[in-house]
């Protein structure tokens, strides 16, 4: 369900359906307007705001009802997640069926979740202004940013319950290998959200060149706020981290063929390989395909696959963290 919430978040955002709902509503807004009086009004809150009056201002009701939908069910999705976390924690401590060295990191899960909630309606207000069209793209960062981090929680947990250790050492130097790799991956996915929050992929849709040029232009002129502002050097840092990933989960994937037989860790370590290779190819086609329909389908598969990515280099450090057996 989280990996679903993301993506959806992806969708959103690669829609312009972010701003289509201009007020939170926690709890009542988790039903959409049901009638053309209740439409309305809601059309017409949106048609305050920058993004209506400057990009969207041909729009009908039909139009706006096509973007509410996405950003209702991002919402919705997330409801529903608390739900399904909620009702299963309160059976399970009222019938004892778990212990208390679990309710607290549950409880940390649930309140991780909210806090998220939170975080995504602050990035929401940022857009809702006279002036910008769209949500602050260091916000969105933030927001998918905790999101993973969340995702990563769970998916520790989960290994921790289910993996038990083992006698087979792994050596330190592959472990130092994982951290480092998973530092490079967040500022890597930090770079995917600015890419999709300023748009970068438009403003160069070439490959290997960007616009004829293997440095973007003017490169260096203002550091280091293009860093964090200029689509042209965000589009160029996203495209170098890439490749730094790749060579480095090479040197990593050839260090654990030291690796003794019957380790989880070598029967898993082929994944990350596979799947930082299609990370970069589809990312070359979601740059390629940059301002066409087909566009956002390639986007959201570059973004699953980088979850992947990411889940797969959490399940690694962990194998590696100590000595486990298949």
């Amino acid at each position: 369900m989280l990996i679903i919430q993301i993506l959806l978040g992806g969708i959103t955002r690669l829609t312009g359906s972010g701003l289509s709902i201009t007020q939170w509503g926690p709890i009542l807004g988790a039903l959409p307007p049901f009638n053309e009086t209740a439409w309305k009004k809601s059309f017409a809150l949106y048609q305050h705001i920058a993004q209506f009056k400057k990009l969207n201002s041909n729009f009908t009701l039909a139009d706006y009802k096509s973007i509410f939908f996405w950003e209702w069910l991002h919402r919705e999705w997330a409801r529903l997640m608390g739900l399904v976390f909620l009702i299963p924690f309160g059976i399970f401590i009222f019938r004892r069926m778990i212990g208390k060295e679990l309710v607290v990191p549950l409880a940390l899960l649930f309140i991780s979740g909210a806090l998220q909630g939170v975080i995504g309606w602050i990035m929401v207000k940022t857009g809702l202004n006279d002036s910008d069209i769209s949500v602050s793209h260091i916000s969105l960062a933030i927001h998918f940013i905790f999101a993973l981090l969340l995702l990563c929680y769970v998916f520790w947990f989960l290994l921790s319950l289910t993996i038990k250790p083992g006698h087979i050492p792994v050596p330190a130097a592959l472990r130092k290998q994982n951290i480092l790799l998973l530092v490079m991956l967040t500022v890597q996915l930090i770079y995917g959200a600015f890419m999709a929050g300023t748009h970068a992929g438009l403003y160069a849709p070439t490959w290997p060149k960007i616009n004829g040029s293997f440095l973007p232009v003017n490169w260096g002129n203002n550091i280091p706020h293009d860093l964090f502002y200029s689509p042209l050097i965000i589009q160029f840092i996203h495209r170098c981290m890439a490749f730094f990933i790749l060579i480095t989960l090479i040197i990593w994937y050839i260090g654990t063929w030291g690796v003794k037989r019957g380790s989880t860790l070598r029967h898993w370590r082929s994944l990350p390989i596979i799947l930082v290779f299609a990370q970069v190819t589809l990312g070359v086609f979601a740059l390629l395909h940059s301002g066409m329909p087909d566009a956002i389908y390639f986007s959201i598969l570059h973004q699953f696959v980088g979850i992947l990515l990411l889940l797969s280099l959490v399940a690694t450090l962990y194998l590696g963290r100590t000595s486990f057996t298949s």
